[in-house]
């Protein structure tokens, strides 16, 4: 066996420490545990120990540091001296890990986790550290073997002891406090203690990431269900992967199980296949295994029993089986803490937690998530058993109801019909009324007309001929009209089409003159054959005439619209609901034409006419069109107003799309608003589950989250508004090149905001590659410049210099973007000396800070020949000019300090490790550095007022720069003269706070 060397140990120990956590990085701590030892190097071996703890500690194996931290302690207790005061100060913070440790492992007897609770007392109290950490230890202890007695004494002696260093961290001490008021019945205290972490105000390394999880069934309990949602969609995103988290994840499980998100439930089971097997840390197990269970009882409960789940230990199993296999591991976990403890107090809470019922009937989310498939037993189930059989006056009700949303045109007609339709099938077909089974019919064979089913025209003609087999012409004569519309639909030959369309007219004329529907059926037919008959027009005008569509070209449209206005005028008093439809035609006709002012006044008295006819569900449509064709025009007030009278009057509408669409349309015209922000969130959060609930997730609902990321964006939701728009990617993607590219611009945003760097920058560059066949660079430019920065501030040094080399080139082939050129040539310049601090690395510095010197020269020289003025239209180029000499002077600061650094041997290190050792010239380094900042500072002065903070950093740089060279007088004589110059100037002109921070710096140098 090779022995490694000290050298490779210390190596190894400093990748260990970077490396991703889990059983890899343990396993290699363990080995390099036993190789420090093994060379017998104490200070190495008690190293390599607390790095092994702290390898455990986050890691699905906690309970594992036992063994090494009692080796730990008695390196500690054979020679004390040996621990440094940071060594020992770990040795003791770590005692409280183990105690958390001792308490989750119930191979330890119950005697000997009290023991090791002493111990730590003891040694606390030795060490003189607060007591606080042991009665917070204690508590949970006695908490989880019933004691509660004793838990509420350790409670409040936690609370009254006082804090030191030996205490947990704010954030984590109140994640305690407020689990215990939980468990003690009391949500609404327990958020009150968890506020400042949740706020962000209290953080460490897992805070608040467990406690978005655990304030989840609480807020749900609350009815705070924004929160909720909020807390789910940001905490998920921050515990995503974690190992030592896995509870957390379990708790995200259970809230989607128990706010109607199943299917988002499994998917993150899915995303956490890989650490469903058993777990060295059995309490971590029985926590993230028990949320699991709440989904799984679900999914059994509405039907998905049978339905594939993920593997356990390799081995596929349905939902039902593996809900019977974590059960039952989890109660025989569950057993072993009840027999070391003495209670079943751990049991008692676990079969309370997996038979929680749902919270709330569904809490839409926003992320995108795939829906469940139907499940087996609903689709062999015959519908009768569904529904218990009426009794004959329950059922003459409500067919009475359904003939009335019927005749109304409500839009409950076809869930009602359905209705009558389950219970006429439970009735034997002798004890049914012949009408009542042909209104069923007529119902089921227009069901299947409208989804294009093969049958639907025999459907059809069958209820026709029913219908007049029983004397009923008026329903026979709409269910010839219907034929013609099918035929319409399914494409038939134009002949054929008119033939029923005359045909349907024909019966609805030949019904008797006192018949009340005898208007409305020919009334219908006439509507119907001018609208078949456009497009019939249309369609035998053949694929040559498509280069006349657009605005200006009639194309039938003038006859369309003189048939229409012709049809409104014949029953605007009698059949206002037609004439309403008919005018909605009118205002899409206008619109094909390119006229939308003539369109506006149209749709408007399309939504009044419905409303007043009584059937304001009719109105949405012309509504929702009116104010998309406002936001169109830029009239963006009565856009809102017509938005909210369509959501409005669709409270009655059943169709899941048209839901969605109006809301979609309300928060898209909302979030154009500087204060529309939250209430667009709202809308576009419902517009997307009523998406979802019509299977166009991937269209209307892509969008709809679309709009629902740049609503939390606008309020500063960074984290929410990403996890929603990865989630619709992939959607949002196919909807052609301008969206992808902008999509990807707004996540990378996101991601930037949120300080991961490098996928913003990936994020970028994907838009940039999408880009790049586009006829203008500069979309491609500007996103590899971004992407160059995210590099940049991720430390890949190479690659943002790719990026930003490969933007400046597509800036220069545009030709008029100097200030992005010299930007670029700056940040390039910073790069530079990053990894290699060499004469070269500077000198390639200074040489990119001329290049950007002598581009804003260039395009002062070219403005003043085309006679631009040298004020305004000049002082962006001016400003970029002056900040260019200031970060010149930065940069050469940075050589002074690396060169003295090495001079006393604490420099950096250039790329081949040796130290810079070139001539460097402090004193015409730093004389140069005050001439740039005067420079600067005085082309800042030219520049007014707008630039006096500017012009002050130039100043204070130009004066520390003299007391480095010894000549404190004229740093503070300059400083000063500033400041009198700034008193002099008026109040409103000084930014707030200018001048107390100048006086500052000059006390500064006279001190």
């Amino acid at each position: 066996m090779t022995v490694l060397t000290r050298e490779e140990i210390e190596q190894g120990l400093a990748e260990n420490r970077n490396s991703p956590n889990g059983t890899a990085r343990n396993a290699h701590a363990e080995v390099l545990v036993g190789a420090a030892e093994a060379i017998g190097d104490g200070p190495l071996f008690r190293t390599a120990l607390d790095n092994l703890i702290n390898a455990y500690l986050w890691s699905a194996e906690s309970s594992k540091m036992l063994v090494p931290f009692a080796r730990l302690l008695q390196e500690y207790d054979k020679d004390p001296g040996a621990f440094g005061r940071w060594d020992a100060h770990s040795l003791f913070w770590q005692f409280k890990w183990v105690a958390t440790a001792i308490g989750d492992s119930p191979e330890i007897p119950l005697q000997s986790a009290v023991g090791w609770l002493d111990e730590m007392e003891r040694r606390y109290r030795i060490a003189g550290y607060s007591e606080r950490p042991v009665r917070e230890s204690e508590m949970w202890l006695a908490d989880a073997i019933g004691d509660d007695d004793r838990a509420e004494r350790a409670h409040r002696a936690w609370l009254a002891a006082e804090r030191d260093d030996m205490s947990d961290c704010h954030a984590c001490e109140l994640n305690g406090q407020g689990a215990y008021a939980v468990l003690r019945g009391d949500d609404a205290r327990a958020l009150e203690l968890w506020q400042p972490v949740l706020a962000g105000e209290r953080t460490c390394a897992e805070e608040p990431h467990r406690l978005l999880a655990t304030s989840l069934l609480p807020l749900l309990r609350l009815g705070r269900f924004e929160e909720a949602r909020s807390h789910h969609v940001r905490g998920y995103r921050m515990a995503r992967g974690n190992e030592s988290l896995l509870p957390s994840i379990g708790k995200h499980i259970e809230f989607c199980a128990l706010s109607g998100n199943e299917s988002r439930g499994l998917e993150i089971l899915a995303e956490h296949a890989a650490h469903m097997s058993p777990l060295v840390n059995v309490d971590d197990q029985l926590a993230f295994h028990g949320g699991i269970l709440v989904l799984l009882r679900r999914l059994t409960e509405l039907g998905h029993g049978r339905s594939p789940a993920v593997p356990y230990d390799g081995v596929p199993h349905t939902v039902s089986e593996l809900y019977e296999v974590l059960r039952a591991s989890s109660l025989e976990i569950s057993r072993r803490f009840d027999a070391r403890n003495g209670t079943t107090r751990v049991s008692d809470r676990f079969l309370a937690r997996i038979e929680r019922e749902p919270l709330v009937d569904v809490l839409p989310l926003g992320v995108r998530s795939s829906a469940l498939p139907r499940p087996a037993a609903a689709v062999t189930a015959p519908a009768a058993t569904a529904v218990p059989e009426a009794g004959p006056e329950e059922l003459e009700e409500l067919v009475e109801r359904a003939r009335q949303a019927r005749d109304q045109r409500h839009p409950a007609a076809d869930a009602l019909w359905a209705e009558v339709g389950v219970r006429v099938d439970a009735r034997p077909q002798d004890e049914v009324d012949p009408l009542l089974a042909a209104d069923v019919a007529d119902q089921r064979a227009l069901t299947a007309a409208r989804g294009g089913a093969e049958n639907a025209a025999e459907l059809l003609e069958g209820v026709r001929d029913r219908y007049l087999e029983l004397g009923r012409t008026e329903r026979a004569a709409l269910a010839q009209l219907r034929l013609a519309s099918e035929a319409a639909q399914s494409g038939a030959e134009p002949r054929r089409i008119r033939e029923l369309l005359a045909a349907a007219l024909k019966a609805a004329e030949a019904l008797d003159e006192d018949e009340p529907l005898r208007e409305r059926r020919i009334a219908l037919a006439e509507l119907s054959s001018i609208r078949v008959e456009s497009y019939l027009r249309s369609l035998e005008a053949g694929p040559e005439h498509e280069h006349l569509h657009g605005p200006g070209q009639d194309h039938g449209h003038g006859e369309l619209a003189a048939e229409l206005a012709a049809f409104v005028a014949s029953y605007e008093e009698a059949l206002p609901d037609l004439a309403a439809e008919a005018e909605e035609m009118l205002g899409r006709v206008a619109l094909s034409q390119g006229d939308p002012e003539r369109a506006l006044p149209l749709l408007a008295a399309s939504a009044a006419r419905a409303v007043s006819a009584g059937m304001p569900w009719q109105a949405v449509d012309a509504l929702v069109l009116r104010a998309g064709v406002l936001m169109s025009v830029e009239r963006p007030e009565e856009a809102q107003e017509a938005a909210r009278s369509a959501l409005e009057h669709s409270a009655q509408v059943t169709e899941a799309e048209t839901q969605a669409v109006v809301r979609l349309t309300l928060a898209d015209i909302l979030l154009r608003r500087a204060d529309g922000a939250a209430e667009a969130a709202e809308h576009a959060l419902t517009a997307a589950h009523w998406f979802d609930q019509a299977d166009l997730t991937a269209d209307g609902g892509a969008q709809a989250r679309l709009v629902l990321a740049r609503a939390y964006a606008r309020e500063g939701r960074h984290a929410d508004a990403a996890e929603v728009l990865q989630s619709t990617l992939p959607d949002l993607l196919e909807h052609g090149e301008g969206q992808a590219v902008s999509v990807r611009e707004f996540l990378g945003d996101l991601l930037r905001q949120l300080n991961d760097p490098r996928a913003a920058a990936e994020q970028y560059l994907l838009a940039a590659e999408v880009a790049k066949e586009w006829e203008d660079p500069r979309p491609q430019a500007a996103l590899a410049q971004a992407a160059a920065e995210q590099l940049s501030a991720a430390r890949l040094d190479q690659e943002a210099t790719a990026a930003y080399e490969r933007s400046l080139e597509l800036f220069r082939v545009t030709g008029d973007a100097p200030v992005a050129e010299v930007r670029i040539l700056r940040s390039l310049a910073w790069l530079a000396p990053r990894e290699s601090t060499g004469a070269a690395a500077w000198a390639r510095a200074r040489e990119l800070m001329g290049q950007a010197c002598a581009v804003l020269e260039a395009a002062l020289a070219e403005h003043a020949a085309n006679g631009g003025p040298t004020g305004a239209d000049a002082s962006p180029l001016r400003a970029e000019l002056a900040q260019t000499w200031l970060q010149l002077a930065q940069v050469l600061d940075w050589r002074v300090t690396a060169h003295e650094q090495a001079e006393d041997g604490s420099a950096s290190r250039d790329g081949d490790g040796s130290a810079d050792g070139s001539e460097v010239d402090v004193q015409a380094l730093r004389l140069e550095e005050i001439d740039l900042t005067a420079r600067a500072g005085e082309l800042y002065a030219e520049l007014g007022p707008n630039h006096v903070g500017d012009r002050l950093q130039c100043v204070q740089y130009a004066a520390w720069t003299e007391q480095e060279i010894g000549r404190e007088d004229a740093g503070a004589t300059r400083l000063a003269a500033l400041i009198e110059e700034l008193r002099a100037m008026p109040e409103e002109v000084v930014p707030d706070g200018l001048l107390e921070r100048a006086q500052s710096s000059l006390d500064s140098l006279r001190s």
